[in-house]
């Protein structure tokens, strides 16, 4: 592989070789050698080909002058591993908002999909385990559309599921009883948005965030709507915000029904809907698993444990079967 100056050459492989050394630590097999502006790489057939592409992704990355960190890398390789149709670096530089001097966009090929279904849908279900951006990139996209006066206003929502019969033993009054529970999304509001504008425009109602009881009885127009949580409503609650939809509106839902917290025996929205909405047209579900968590290294690897561990579990309850079950259960 040639590279077109000595300056190409250090951005893409690192100043002291960082990127090449990730590389070589992801197949071992390969063997690298540089001379002057001119990398030569021998390995096995099915390996070469695919390092001379992430090389090609990672000069396309400098070009756009994206910094190759170590979280690049590895997003890049992830990506060429699971043999991504769409290009790494497109995913990598396609920018939703810049903020307070840093740029929020996809992470992996599953967050870009969602965003573009943000895009061409007017209702988007993202559904996947903690730490896949799914409300983040919701967030940005509703900065993004109120920044490009494409709506007048957004709405952020998510049920206090949490709360129970506990939210009266919090201090003070109910709005400040409710607070907890829409806390994540107002760090989220000051990731993206000068956090001295928040309050005006809360307070001029441009953005609204309330528990989803609130919700019932409006109709909600010109509006970007995120319902956070949302494995934690009840199908009734879910119907009762879907239809809340005004004209000029948006809305994206999210939650993991892996992690529901209602009562006993309750059913969530969020598992039964997608079958009541199938084949709606404008409506999209879009899933992210353990492979598109952009948090700590080892939260992808906890995810991967407990999907690893409830598969387990109910295959066990499967080859058990019902009679050894109850007689587990006297016992």
């Amino acid at each position: 592989m040639s590279f077109d100056s000595t300056e190409q050459m250090v951005l893409t492989l690192g100043t002291h070789d960082e990127a090449l050394r990730f590389i070589e630590a992801s197949y071992p097999e390969v063997n690298f050698h540089v001379r002057g502006n001119e990398l030569s790489i021998t390995g096995p057939d099915t390996d070469v080909p695919l390092i001379m592409r992430l090389l090609g992704e990672l000069r396309g990355l400098v070009g756009r002058n994206v910094a190759v960190t170590p979280a690049v890398l590895e997003r890049l390789v992830v990506m060429m591993k699971d043999q991504a149709v769409e290009s790494p670096s497109d995913v990598l530089t396609h920018n939703i908002l810049s903020s307070r001097g840093r740029t929020i966009r996809p992470k992996t090929v599953n967050q870009k999909s969602y965003v573009d279904a943000i895009d061409r849908n007017t209702i988007v279900f993202g559904i996947g385990p903690a730490g896949t951006g799914k409300t983040y990139l919701a967030m940005a996209k509703a900065v993004q559309a109120l920044q490009h006066k494409e709506v007048n206003r957004i709405i952020l929502t998510r049920p206090a599921v949490e709360a129970g019969e506990r939210l009266g033993f919090l201090p003070g009054t109910l709005s400040d009883k409710i607070d907890p529970y829409l806390r994540p999304l107002y760090d989220a509001l000051h990731d993206m948005m000068d956090p001295e504008s928040i309050p005006r425009l809360m307070a001029a109602g441009t953005i609204e965030v309330a528990p989803l009881a609130y919700m019932r009885g409006r109709t909600l127009n010109d509006a970007f709507i995120i319902l956070d949580e949302a494995q934690n409503t009840t199908p009734e609650q879910m119907k009762m915000f879907l239809t809340r939809l005004g004209f000029g509106s948006k809305m994206v839902v999210t939650g993991d029904v892996t992690q529901v917290d209602l009562p006993s025996g309750a059913s969530s929205g969020l598992r039964v809907v997608a079958d009541i909405l199938e084949g709606i047209e404008d409506v999209n579900f879009s899933t992210l698993d353990a492979s598109d968590v952009v948090r700590h290294r080892l939260v992808s690897d906890i995810v991967t444990a407990y999907s690893n561990w409830d598969d387990a579990k109910r295959r066990r309850a499967q080859h058990a079967g019902p009679g050894r079950s109850r007689q587990e259960g006297r016992a």
